[in-house]
């Protein structure tokens, strides 16, 4: 991870100033760096020692960063991480635009590693994010989102890049296809599980160790797991309080939604669903060989669902 960050350093040095000061204030924000980190631990478990494992984790993480950027934007967030979004401290045209000078860097970087395989996965990668982000923003205030609906758009919108990590990693190992799938399932799972556990922390997390303002996606109207098991399983009375909250977007009924939701085993049932995400991501890594970073790929998935930021 130090050449990691030491990659990142030097790959977002730009002639434009402005470019620099907002990439280096997302990406020193702290962040759990977890892309840089599947993708170095997968060519760990496969044996693989490339230099480009470095660049390729750089990638993922530029690639990252710049949803983050655009996703702030979109949002009008003013929190992440425990500090203002890049957007409240420079404005959103600087956001959006030093986003896609990460993105275009980033395509710069992976050019490099001259494999167009790489370039496939990571080009199909950015487009099914985009793609998420999209539907995201049509499924926004609809109560009437299922379950299935909700992992399509978090299966896209975070879990692709999960996929792509891992993958990658394969690739740069020269793994037979079938170990490139086992691994693109396996960063499948842990992103969708992670993103689950991500929208439960929304209602039952803690503002300073999460970093950001609970009640936000209520505030910006998306329907998470645990609000469509709320509607689900609460009282008439109940779900029709959180489909208003849901579609007037004010949150000055959050604590009752805090209450309907912890009350009615909707937070219980969604760790459920992520718990059974991350069974899947263990059942990828059967055939991988046994070594600290299988290991520690193993224990990722249990600590995951232990979060609480």
């Amino acid at each position: 991870m130090r050449e990691v960050d030491a990659t990142i350093a030097r790959r977002l040095d730009s002639g434009v100033p402005l470019v620099g000061e907002v990439a280096r204030y997302i990406i020193a924000s702290g962040g759990k760096r977890l892309r840089p980190v599947l993708l170095l631990l997968t060519c760990g478990a496969l044996g693989c020692a490339s230099e480009q494992r470095f660049n390729l984790a750089a990638v993922v993480e530029f690639i990252h960063t710049a949803t983050l950027l655009h996703d702030d934007v979109v949002d009008e967030s003013t929190l992440r991480r425990g500090k203002a979004t890049a957007n409240e401290v420079f404005g959103n045209p600087a956001s959006v635009l030093v986003g896609d000078f990460l993105y275009s860097r980033a395509f710069q970087m992976m050019v490099e590693t001259g494999s167009m395989r790489v370039m496939q996965i990571l080009a199909d990668a950015t487009n099914v994010i985009a793609e998420g982000e999209v539907l995201q923003l049509m499924n926004i205030r609809d109560t009437a989102l299922d379950e299935a609906a909700y992992l399509r758009v978090i299966r896209s919108k975070t879990a692709k890049l999960f996929e792509a990590s891992c993958r990658l990693a394969a690739v740069l190992a020269g793994s037979p296809a079938a170990m490139e799938e086992s691994c693109a399932e396996y960063g499948q799972s842990l992103g969708t599980a992670f993103q689950i556990i991500d929208d439960v922390l929304d209602y039952e997390g803690d503002a300073a160790e999460l970093g950001k303002n609970l009640g936000d996606d209520l505030r910006e109207g998306k329907v998470t797991l645990p609000l469509i098991v709320a509607m689900q399983r609460g009282t008439p009375e109940q779900a029709a309080l959180v489909r208003h909250a849901i579609e007037s977007g004010r949150t000055d009924e959050l604590p009752a939604i805090l209450r309907i939701v912890q009350g009615c085993g909707a937070l219980e049932q969604a760790r459920g669903v992520a718990s059974e995400q991350a069974r899947r991501a263990v059942q990828a890594l059967q055939g991988f060989a046994p070594n600290p970073y299988t290991e520690s790929l193993l224990e990722l998935s249990a600590q995951l669902l232990q979060r609480r930021s």
